[in-house]
C-alpha cells in the first residue's frame, strides 16, 4: 500500500485478548488509570483496536467505546473514542457531524473531501450510505450553495484523471484558460477554476500550476487569493495545496490548528487521528521546514496532561 509513512504501525507481540483485561482493570472501580488506557490506544493500530475492542465484548459482555466515554472527559475522551473508529468510518462520521444541525462546519468539508484520493472518497461515500443510510451528496448539496457547493460536488464524484503522463500541449491550455479566467478577466470565471482543478491529474495540475507562474507571473494561490473569497476559496486552496503536496497541507493545517490563542482541538484530533497510519512521519518532516519548530514541540507548549500525553505518543517522536 501507499501508506506506509504513518507514526503508528502494527503493535508486536500483540494480544488482543491481554490489552482488554489490561484496559478492562484501568476503567474498573474507583477511578481510572488513563496511562494505561492511551499507552494501549495509541502504540495499536486500527486493525489491532477493532480486535481488542472485539475481544473486550466477548470477555466482559462491555462496549469498549462506552466504557471509554463514562470514565473518561474531555478532549482526552474525543481522541481516545476517535482511535477507537474504524478508518473509513472516521470520515464519514466526521463528514456526518459537519452537515448535522445548525450550521455547517465547511472546514470539516474542505479538509476531508479536497485530500481524500478518489479511492478513499469512492469508500467514505459507501460507508456514509452503509453506516448512515443517507446519500452523502444530496446532504452536502442540501446544506451549502453556489460554486462551493459545486465544488464539492466534483470533488465527491472521485473521478479525477488517472495520472498516465502529461501532455504538454493540454498544460499550456489549461494554464491559459485559467489565467483567461482569472487574471484577465474583470470577475471571475470560478467555472473553469471548478472544472480544472477537480479532474485533472495530480502531474498534469502540477506542470499547470508551473506553467501557470512562468504565463503570469503570479502563483495559482495567490490569484485564487485575490480572485475569490470565503468557503470557495478555502476550498480551491486546500485543492491546489493538496495537489501540490498532501503532506505539506495537513502540516499547516496543524500549525493553524495551535497558533495563536486558543487550540482547535477538534482539527488537531481529526488530523493527528486520520493521518497517525497514512504520512504523519511526512507531515512531520513538512512542519519543520516550513515551521522551524517540530510538531512535537508545538503539540507539547500547547496541551497539557492526558490528552498531551496521548498526542505525543501518536505523533511518535521529535523532529
Amino acid at each position: 500500500s501507499q501508506y506506509t509513512r504513518g507514526t503508528v504501525t502494527a503493535f508486536a507481540p500483540f494480544d488482543a485478548r491481554a490489552d482488554a483485561e489490561a484496559l478492562r482493570k484501568a476503567m474498573k472501580g474507583m477511578g481510572t488509570d488513563e496511562e494505561t488506557v492511551l499507552t494501549i490506544l495509541t502504540t495499536r493500530n486500527n486493525a489491532q483496536r477493532q480486535e481488542i475492542a472485539s475481544a473486550f465484548k466477548t470477555l466482559f459482555g462491555r462496549d469498549l467505546v462506552d466504557d471509554l466515554k463514562s470514565e473518561l472527559t474531555g478532549k482526552f475522551e474525543t481522541l481516545m473514542v476517535s482511535l477507537m473508529r474504524p478508518a473509513y468510518i472516521f470520515d464519514a462520521h466526521a463528514l456526518k457531524h459537519a452537515i448535522k444541525g445548525a450550521g455547517t462546519n465547511e472546514k470539516v468539508l474542505t479538509e476531508i473531501l479536497a485530500s481524500r484520493t478518489p479511492a478513499e472518497v469512492q469508500n467514505i461515500k459507501q460507508v456514509y450510505q452503509q453506516e448512515y443510510e443517507a446519500n452523502l451528496e444530496d446532504k452536502i448539496t442540501g446544506e451549502t450553495s453556489g460554486h462551493f457547493q459545486r465544488l464539492l460536488v466534483v470533488l465527491l464524484q472521485a473521478n479525477r484523471d488517472p495520472d498516465v503522463g502529461v501532455d504538454e500541449a493540454l498544460v499550456e491550455q489549461d494554464a491559459q484558460i485559467l489565467f483567461r479566467a482569472g487574471e484577465l478577466k474583470w470577475g471571475t470565471d470560478e467555472e473553469k477554476f471548478i472544472t480544472i482543478l477537480g479532474t485533472r491529474s495530480i502531474s498534469h495540475l502540477r506542470r499547470v500550476f508551473d506553467k501557470y507562474m512562468t504565463i503570469s507571473g503570479f502563483q495559482i494561490e495567490e490569484t485564487i487569493d485575490r480572485e475569490t473569497s470565503g468557503d470557495l476559496e478555502k476550498l480551491l486552496l486546500a485543492v491546489v495545496k493538496c495537489i501540490r503536496s498532501v503532506p505539506a497541507y495537513f502540516a499547516e493545517t496543524l500549525y493553524y490548528s495551535m497558533k495563536g490563542a486558543g487550540t482547535d482541538d477538534d482539527t488537531l484530533i481529526r488530523v493527528m487521528v486520520s493521518r497517525s497510519e497514512v504520512d504523519l512521519l511526512d507531515i512531520r518532516q513538512e512542519f519543520r521546514k516550513n515551521f522551524a519548530k517540530s510538531l512535537y514541540q508545538m503539540i507539547q507548549k500547547d496541551t497539557s496532561g492526558d490528552y498531551r500525553k496521548a498526542l505525543l505518543l501518536l505523533c511518535g517522536g521529535d523532529d
